[in-house]
């Protein structure tokens, strides 16, 4: 997933030419992918409650490893939609079956594990655009980068095969007393993953068209860019994983979205410094890393996480990952790149006060009040 996230920025450009699609046409892609993902989620979390975990997660590969080779030769707009489509049900279910099953695994002492889990998606990340820049220097094209990963795509495939999986039984065993999730904590805890999607999406994926148009740098430099912020999105990720032994997912969070913040603001008051670019992508990328695990950590602090509870909480990820890299492409050129960075500090805005939501006395005090989701449906 990390070398998908850190390729597809870069190879929007090409994208488009292969489709003969305008920017506010190939951001479609985004929307189907996107709503890929939101469907898994509606059947993957059953599979993996139901079925071994690990067999689930190497059909998913194989089904990637297919749809990377496809991306690049695809000659039409709506061919990579579908295609992309089909792409997000497989990340869905390579999500769910991941975060779920080291959840089952560690049960409430996962912060660590979650955070060294997703550290990977930053390694991932980090290489994409690296690997990508030398390949395009060479051949022009995006087409072998894809077809690369979709062979390691396939081995990861074979090697999880085999491996045993987690049983999603033996920790409802141990979470009798966390037997039903809360509806409103659900909720609550999918608008907060719909809204780090979409600024991580967001950011992510625009950031190299934002470089370019905005005079800041050339296609070389702006790759270099994204792979630095991917980067430092990855140390992130490593320091999480010794930080959240240490403080609690709830404080992490808050410090991570004021960073955010911060760095956005500078971005923001100072749109045509270079300097502020830098400071803007080192500090996104340093304080956005571990939004995502430690908002899983929070999570299963507050009530346990089966398959199906997962996929519903990762949901508002699709919804988020659909919706906000779609509006920045339809608004990039009627009112210019910089709309990008407002769009997030809009978004990462209402993820801070969804955070102040949860952290409300009366919605600890409620959580055993509230209409509950059986773990089993």
């Amino acid at each position: 997933m990390g070398l998908y996230g850190g390729l597809t920025g870069l190879a929007l450009p090409f994208l488009a030419a292969n489709t003969h699609s305008r920017v506010d046409q190939i951001s479609l892609i985004f929307v189907a992918s996107s709503f890929g993902y939101l469907v898994g989620g509606l059947f993957s979390g059953k599979l993996y409650d139901r079925y071994p975990g690990n067999r689930i997660l190497a059909s998913v590969l194989i089904v990637i490893a297919f749809m990377w080779v496809l991306i690049p030769i695809t000659p039409f707009l709506w061919m990579l939609v579908l295609v992309l489509f089909l792409m997000g049900l497989a990340h869905n279910g390579m999500d769910v079956g991941c975060n779920s099953m080291l959840v089952w695994l560690h049960g409430s002492k996962v912060g660590p594990f979650i955070n060294g889990l997703h550290f990977f998606f930053g390694v991932g990340a980090f290489v994409a655009p690296l690997v990508a820049a030398q390949v395009i220097r060479i051949t022009g094209g995006v087409t072998y980068v894809y077809w690369l990963f979709a062979l390691f795509a396939l081995l990861c495939a074979i090697l999880l095969w085999n491996l045993p999986s987690p049983s999603a039984h033996a920790a409802l065993r141990a979470s009798n007393s966390r037997a039903n999730a809360p509806v409103l904590l659900v909720l609550l805890f999918a608008f907060c993953f719909l809204l780090h999607a979409g600024s991580q999406v967001g950011f992510g994926s625009w950031l190299y068209f934002y470089a370019t148009r905005m005079g800041l740098a050339d296609p070389a430099t702006a790759a270099y860019i994204t792979s630095a912020f991917w980067g430092v999105f990855t140390i992130g990720r490593l320091l999480a994983i010794g930080i959240s032994t240490r403080v609690r997912p709830k404080t992490i969070l808050f410090v991570d979205l004021f960073g955010c913040l911060a760095s956005l603001t500078i971005m923001i008051v100072f749109p045509g410094s270079l300097v502020a670019l830098w400071i803007g992508v080192i500090g996104i990328g340093l304080f956005m890393a571990s939004i995502y695990p430690s908002t899983m950590a929070f999570a299963e602090q507050r009530m346990h996480l089966t398959g199906t509870v997962t996929s519903r909480i990762l949901m508002g990820g699709g919804i988020g990952g659909m919706l906000i890299p779609w509006l920045i492409g339809q608004l990039f050129e009627p009112i210019g790149p910089i709309v990008t960075m407002v769009i997030i500090a809009i978004v990462m805005t209402a993820h801070l006060g969804v955070m102040l939501w949860l952290t409300l006395p009366k919605m600890r005090s409620g959580d055993e009040q509230a209409s509950v989701v059986p773990l089993g449906s």
